[in-house]
C-alpha cells in the first residue's frame, strides 16, 4: 500500500540534512570556545583549540588522500589524539577503527589486515606492538605488503626511547603530522547519514574478531541518548576510564562535545589515579567497568581522597535498567525476548527463556565483509544478540547465557556451565595432588545446591584460555570438551 501524507512539500537542503556527530564539536567551538575540552597532564585544550586540532588532522589525512572509502586504525589509550581522532578522521570522510591496546601483535595484524587500514597511529608505548602486527602482515603477504602510514603520539609521561626509536623506525610524530594541515579545513559532513564513521571489533571468543560497522546516523543519536537516559548536564567534567578504544567508548566522545563538557584524560586506571582526578578537576561523572569500581572501593587509605569532595555520578557495564526505560526502549526502539523455537515473544513469567533481540537507530550496520554472519543476526528484521534471557512481570529482561552455550540434558534445557563439562581454574595455594578427590568435592557440592541435571559430568582442571580483552574463549573449551570426549576426569 502506498504510503500517503497531507501534503507533497519535497525535502530539501534547507529542511534536511544528514545526522553526523560532528556537528557537536563545531557548535562547541561556537558556543564556549574557551571552554576547558580536554585536560591530560600538564597539557590542556579548549573547545575552540581542540576543534581546530581536529581539522588540523582531517586537512593532514586528506592531503595524503586518506577519505571516503579509507580506513585510518588508532592504536591507544585515553589520551587527547584518541579523543581527536574520532572527529579528525571522519570530518576527513575515513572511518575510525580504535584498536585494543591489550590485543597481541597476532590479532592486530588480523584486525588491521581486514580493515585494510591506510594509516595507522599508535600511542608510543603501543609502536613495538604495531611493529610487531606489520610484519606479521609483510610475512603472509608473500611480497605483496604495501605498509600503511605509521604516525606515532608521544607522551611525556612515557619513556622519551620508545619515541626515538619509533621515530628511528620512519614513523612521523602526531604533532608534526598535525602540523602539516590546515586548521581552517572546510570539512563536510556525510551526504548520507548511513556513511560508516566508525569500525570496531569483537574479542574473537567465538571465532575469529568480526568488524562491526557504526553509521553517523547511530552516532548521533547514541550521542544524545547518553545525556536525556543518565541525566548529564551541559558542561559536565568526565573523566575517562571507560577505554575509548571500546565500542567508541559507548559514544561519550561525541556526546561530551554536544554537552560542550569536558574530558579528563586518563592513561592508566588506577584507584589512585581515578580519586586524585575527581578531586583535582572536579569530575562529574565517569563509566567503569565492575572490576574498575571494586578496586576504586577497595583501595588502600594512602591511595584514596575521603570523603570525597562532591558527588560524583558514575555508569557501571551490566547494571540492570529501571522497567521504566526497558517500556520506552520496547516502544521506541524495540527490545523483545523471542522464543527460539517460534520467533513469537515468550511471556514475562520470568521463567521461559528466549533470545533477547532489539532493533532501531543505534543498532550497528552490519559486520564488514561476513555476509552470512549478517544474515544469521539480522533474521526476520531483528538484531539476534545471541543472548538468552527471560521476562518478568515488572518488566526487566534477566540475562541468562549465550544461546551457543545451551545444552539438552535430561530432557531439560541448561546452561553449558551448568551441564557436562566443569573447567574449573585452582586458586593459588591449592594442594592440587589429588585432583580425583578435589573432583569428587567439585561434584558433591553440585549435587548439594543443584537439580540433578546441572551437576557437570566431568571435572577437568587447568588455566581457562582467554582473549587479550580476558574473556574466556569458549570456542576452544568446546574444541577441548570433544577431543576429550565422555571423561570423568582430565586435564586441559
Amino acid at each position: 500500500m502506498e504510503m500517503r501524507d497531507i501534503d507533497d512539500l519535497p525535502r530539501n537542503a534547507a529542511n534536511y540534512t544528514a545526522l553526523t556527530p560532528l556537528w557537536f564539536l563545531e557548535r562547541a567551538a561556537t558556543v564556549h570556545p574557551s571552554r576547558k575540552a580536554v585536560a591530560h597532564g600538564s597539557r590542556t585544550y579548549t573547545w575552540l583549540q581542540t576543534y581546530q586540532r581536529c581539522r588540523r588532522l582531517a586537512s593532514a589525512l586528506s592531503k595524503r588522500s586518506i577519505g571516503a572509502g579509507s580506513s585510518v586504525a588508532i592504536i591507544a589509550p585515553n589520551v587527547p589524539a584518541l579523543y581527536e581522532a574520532h572527529f579528525g578522521i571522519p570530518m576527513s570522510g575515513a572511518v575510525i577503527n580504535p584498536v585494543n591496546t591489550r590485543l597481541n601483535a597476532a590479532t592486530i595484524a588480523f584486525l588491521l589486515g581486514h580493515s585494510q587500514s591506510t594509516m595507522v597511529i599508535v600511542d608510543q608505548e603501543s609502536f613495538n606492538l604495531a611493529e610487531d602486527a606489520l610484519k606479521i602482515m609483510e610475512e603472509k603477504s608473500q611480497g605483496d605488503f604495501e605498509p600503511p602510514l605509521v604516525i606515532v603520539i608521544a607522551d611525556e609521561s612515557c619513556d622519551p626511547e620508545t619515541l626515538r626509536y619509533a621515530l628511528g623506525q620512519g614513523a612521523i610524530e602526531y604533532e608534526k603530522f598535525l602540523e602539516s594541515g590546515d586548521q581552517d579545513f572546510g570539512w563536510k559532513p556525510p551526504q548520507d547519514e548511513w556513511q560508516s564513521i566508525a569500525l570496531g571489533y569483537t574479542s574473537g571468543t567465538t571465532a575469529s574478531p568480526k568488524g562491526v560497522v557504526l553509521h553517523h546516523r547511530g552516532a548521533y543519536l547514541m550521542a544524545l541518548s547518553n545525556p536525556l537516559i543518565w541525566g548529564i548536564n551541559e558542561g559536565a567534567v568526565y573523566l575517562w576510564t571507560l577505554p575509548m578504544f571500546h565500542c567508541n567508548g559507548w559514544c561519550f566522545p561525541w556526546t561530551l562535545a554536544a554537552l560542550c563538557g569536558t574530558n579528563i584524560c586518563l592513561r592508566q586506571v588506577t584507584a589512585k589515579a581515578v580519586y586524585s582526578a575527581i578531586a583535582k578537576y572536579r569530575v562529574t561523572h565517569f563509566c567503569a567497568a565492575p572490576v574498575v569500581l571494586n578496586s576504586i572501593v577497595n583501595a588502600p587509605p594512602e591511595d584514596t581522597i575521603l570523603p570525597l569532595p562532591h558527588i560524583v555520578n558514575v555508569m557501571t557495564a551490566g547494571a540492570a535498567p529501571p522497567p521504566s526505560v526497558l517500556a520506552a526502549m520496547s516502544q521506541k526502539e524495540g527490545l523483545d525476548v523471542l522464543s527460539t523455537q517460534t520467533g513469537e515473544p515468550v511471556p514475562a513469567d520470568g521463567k521461559t527463556i528466549g533470545e533477547i533481540v532489539f532493533r532501531g537507530n543505534v543498532v550497528m550496520k552490519g559486520y564488514l565483509k561476513n555476509p552470512k554472519a549478517n544474515e544469521e543476526t539480522f533474521a526476520n528484521g531483528w538484531f539476534h544478540s545471541g543472548d538468552l534471557g527471560v521476562k518478568h512481570p515488572d518488566g526487566y529482561i534477566e540475562v541468562k547465557d549465550r544461546s551457543k552455550d545451551i545444552i539438552i540434558s535430561g530432557g531439560e534445557t541448561s546452561a553449558a556451565w551448568r551441564v557436562a563439562l566443569c573447567f574449573v581454574t585452582l586458586k593459588p595455594g591449592v594442594d592440587k595432588s589429588n585432583e580425583k578427590r578435589l573432583a569428587e568435592d567439585i561434584m558433591k557440592f553440585s549435587r548439594s545446591k543443584m537439580p540433578a541435571y546441572w551437576v557437570p559430568k566431568s571435572v577437568i582442571f587447568g588455566p581457562l584460555p582467554k582473549t587479550a580483552t580476558g574473556k574466556i574463549q569458549k570456542h576452544v573449551l568446546r574444541a577441548k570438551a570433544k577431543e576429550l570426549g565422555p571423561v570423568k576426569l582430565s586435564k586441559l
